[in-house]
């Protein structure tokens, strides 16, 4: 009988035991989820101050908080000097990039020999380039870092297509580049202004690098989650080895020095493409031409 007293008071102690034991757990629980609840807001605060792993926890994520808090306040600091700065380069460039463009125009319409009127050519080309490149570096550090931000809604494809397409037409008419935007139908989630510019830099390279006599078309071609506005030329293609390069800045392929251009328009295109929650991509056979998609999410 005795044992049996005994084995029920330790039955007893023992749920006792279990019972404080999750009562603490759960009392643990709710409190990491106040504390992580005014993190999330901003408002956290150390409230036990003693020996317990909870006040270590408690120090710990406060210290956490504070050095996130001041590497973010640095970040914005750098984004901040970093927008000045390219104010800064925008605006003293302006002026000397047009007057050197003025001047170029002016020494043309005198007489010069042909020598001089070759230099007068080469000097209005290299200030056109120079103001290119600096729009372009100007537009990418600032998407880079958050200056400027893309504003994606559902747009439809065939006007942003036709607008893009009809800027280069002049320029591939010249060449003797045949190009084609062909009928499209349908919507994508994107921001009009900053897609027209990433299409407008493939459309730039498909015409540079397609041969007289060549085409490029332009299509959208619809998927499950997106769509892809793809631009096909009839060019050299680019080798396998390079595909995966081709969209990093600056970068130029081996046979491509001789072409116009500083290597960063598809470095571009990339960046518009995933600040939209979209992508980029290449397909191309030495040869037989490439076709760069632009793929954006459907909505």
């Amino acid at each position: 009988m005795t044992g049996y007293i005994v084995a029920g008071l330790a039955l007893a102690v023992a749920l006792v035991i279990v019972v404080i034991d999750r009562w603490r757990t759960v009392c643990t629980v709710k409190r990491l989820d106040r504390m992580l609840e005014a993190a999330i807001k901003g408002r956290f605060t150390e409230e036990t101050f003693d020996e317990s792993r909870l006040s270590a926890l408690e120090s710990r994520m406060a210290r956490y908080l504070t050095a996130s808090a001041l590497s973010a306040r640095k970040v914005q600091e750098q984004k901040d000097q970093i927008s000045t700065l390219i104010s800064d380069i925008s605006h003293q460039t302006k002026t000397p990039v047009a007057n050197l463009q003025l001047y170029t125009q002016l020494l043309a319409e005198q007489p010069l020999t042909p020598q001089g009127t070759e230099c007068a050519r080469a000097i209005s080309a290299q200030a056109d380039k120079l103001q290119t490149l600096i729009e372009v570096l100007v537009k990418t550090s600032r998407l880079e870092n958050g200056i400027l931000a893309v504003h994606p809604e559902p747009s439809d494809l065939s006007a942003v297509m036709e607008r893009a397409a009809a800027q280069y037409l002049p320029k591939a008419r010249e060449k003797g580049v045949s190009l084609t935007a062909l009928p499209a139908a349908g919507t994508a989630v994107f921001d009009p202004k900053w897609t027209e510019e990433a299409l407008c830099n493939l459309l730039d390279n498909a015409v540079k690098y397609t041969p007289s006599g060549g085409t490029v078309t332009v299509a959208v071609k619809h998927y499950e989650m997106f769509s892809a506005m793809q631009v096909t030329d009839t060019g050299p293609g680019i080798p396998e080895g390079e595909q995966a390069k081709i969209f990093g800045r600056f970068y130029r392929g081996a046979g491509n020095y001789q072409q116009e251009g500083v290597g960063i328009g598809l470095y571009l295109t990339r960046q518009i493409a995933e600040k939209q929650g979209g992508y980029v991509k290449v397909a191309s056979v030495p040869g037989q031409g490439s076709t760069f998609s632009l793929f954006l999410p459907r909505p």
